[in-house]
């Protein structure tokens, strides 16, 4: 290992480079510290919320295993967003800029000092994809650990997360949940560390972090507090080297069967509809065409074998006491679903890795059924398209019973907008609820709809009404909600032409969204449609609406767009 230097040895080797080594002895380095590989070991951490607060502690294990497999550990951190802290506010807009922030920091900290591999520990919802994207634009040796789930908190004996809560606040705007009961579930629903508890965005990126070959198999499962975590983080950061001796880089593992496994995981799962931008993101970041259309056509041929809140009844913990991916990724690759000579960071394939991985001997059937006897016949998710989305809108379908729903549009130009209209009961059953320019570029920074969806279902209109939005959902929604629609309002999409009281037609079953309005309404609409001033002219906000590209690629950054 200590022979392959080629980036560190550009900016520490050599005697003309003795400056540059003085500062590494400053903090203690020696000759032999610096003659070995140097790797970055990236901690998404902030003290903001609970979902990374315990990776800092993880660094101290990291740089053991970096040394144990002959590398100098250099520890850095990038920056957190705890989506639901911001949910609901001016701040959830800086969510998804977080993504391209994090990959960036990574980057800048990487190449600006020369490391030759570096390990990345992530949590909250954009930390894992920002990290990803920046193992895929640097390509040198990486490996991705996800921090682990918060265990379920309990209300009465039952246990919830903090979906619960959301929905909690709708309950008791429609006087169906008393005060009390609402502050002692908002005290118990999160117990600790770690992201939310559910197959939400952040565990539903950790298993796909798996299924995608970066991560050690079974490393997304264990919950925070467990000792697993500690374990996964030494033999993450020991991995490192066996990647470096091996010349085994990101792109060789980021191929179009990896994401066609990524997907194919996320379909039988039920996950999150985040994870649809983060997969295009890493994809455009690996040089790898993926397109909505790869989604839709993985989810026609893939059942949901998983049932995981919110849909379903159990938590990530209670993946991780049945098998975690592993489990999953078994029963795909038995019903031949998943590519498994696709390589991982392992140096192995999928196949090798998921015949070593010990299942523990317990029943699953209850939270991962077998490929034969699915909760569902397709996959989760649908991709939604027709004169209201040409581009694409995406659905989870298996977060709602109800998979078609046609009504009158209630049009609201915000987020807050729609939420007051939700807590001053104004939306009723059968409307479709309309909340637009909050795409990628309008917002700007395509929020997500938790505060909204989740009184909407508290209320009990959940499989009553509709709603569909530029913007995005959190992976804890449920009911009959269509997100990412595109081209968004902001560059003159056809939602932006939506009048309240237009006919909405949403078949998640044949992949349909669309308006009853004829070609030349359309058009007449537009003529009269003046783009919206910008809400940001400085700033990161502003900065993220000038090179954000749509949805449908992933909502990444692009110079030439």
């Amino acid at each position: 290992m200590s022979s392959i230097k080629g980036r560190s040895n550009l900016i520490y080797g050599g005697y003309e480079k003795a400056p540059n080594r003085a500062f590494l002895k400053a903090m203690g380095l020696n000759d032999n510290d610096i003659s070995k590989p140097l790797v970055g070991v990236a901690i998404a951490w902030d003290e903001a919320g609970p979902c990374n607060i315990h990776l800092l502690g993880l660094s101290g294990v990291a740089k053991e295993g970096i040394r144990e497999a002959g590398g100098t550990p250099r520890v850095f951190t990038a920056p957190v967003v705890i989506d639901g802290i911001a949910m609901g506010s001016e701040g959830m807009k800086y969510s998804l800029v977080s993504r391209e922030v994090i990959a960036d920091t990574i980057e800048l900290v990487t190449n600006a000092h020369g490391y030759d591999a570096f390990v990345a520990f992530g949590g909250c919802d954009k930390t894992g994809p920002g990290m990803m994207m920046a193992m895929a634009r640097i390509n040198i040796p990486s490996i991705y650990m996800y921090g682990g789930t918060a265990l379920p908190g309990v209300f009465k004996g039952k246990p919830i997360t903090v979906q619960d809560v959301y929905e909690a606040v709708g309950s008791y705007s429609a006087g169906k949940m008393s005060a009390e009961d609402l502050r002692i579930m908002e005290d118990n629903a999160i117990p600790g560390p770690g992201t939310c508890a559910g197959l939400y965005t952040a565990n539903t990126m950790g298993i796909l972090s798996e299924a995608l070959g970066v991560a050690l198999p079974g490393s997304s499962s264990p919950p925070a507090v467990d000792s697993a975590r500690v374990r996964y983080a030494k033999e993450t950061s020991r991995t490192i080297g066996k990647l470096i001796e091996n010349r085994i880089k990101p792109r060789d593992i980021m191929t179009f069967e990896a994401f066609e496994n990524a997907i194919t995981m996320l379909m039988a799962t039920g996950g999150s509809t985040n994870a649809v931008l983060h997969l295009l993101a890493i994809a455009k970041e690996a040089n790898v065409k993926l397109t909505l259309d790869d989604f839709d056509r993985i989810s026609k041929k893939t059942p949901t074998i998983a049932f995981l809140k919110p849909e379903g009844e159990y938590a990530m913990y209670d993946l991780h006491r049945v098998g975690g991916a592993p489990l999953i990724l078994k029963k795909l690759l038995e019903a031949g679903l998943l590519h498994g000579d696709a390589l991982t960071v392992t140096g192995k394939t999928m196949e090798q890795n998921l015949k070593e991985f010990q299942l523990p001997n317990v029943s699953y059937s209850h939270v991962v059924r077998d490929v034969k006897e699915p909760f569902l016949p397709s996959g989760g998710i649908r991709i939604l398209k027709g004169n209201l989305a040409e581009e694409g809108a995406v659905m989870k379908v298996s977060a709602s019973k109800v998979k078609r729903h046609k009504g009158p549009a209630k049009v609201f130009n915000s987020e807050e907008e729609a939420f007051r209209a939700v807590l001053d009961r104004k939306i009723v059953e059968g409307d479709v609820v309309v909340i637009r320019y909050e795409g990628p570029k309008g917002g700007p920074g395509m929020r997500e709809m938790l505060a909204v969806t989740s009184a909407i279902v508290g209320q009990g209109l959940g499989e009553k009404i509709a709603l569909i939005t530029d913007g995005r959902f959190s992976g804890a929604t449920r009911g009959i909600m269509v997100g990412h629609v595109a081209p968004e309002a902001a560059v003159g999409g056809v939602i932006a032409l939506l009048n309240d009281g237009d006919v909405i037609e949403i078949d998640g079953e044949k992949g349909v969204l669309q308006v009853e309005l004829d070609e030349e309404e359309i058009k007449k609409r537009r003529s009269s449609w003046k783009a919206p001033s910008l809400r940001y002219r400085r700033g990161l906000l502003a900065q993220y609406a000038s090179l954000v590209s749509s949805s449908s690629k992933g909502a990444v950054l692009q110079a030439d767009e």
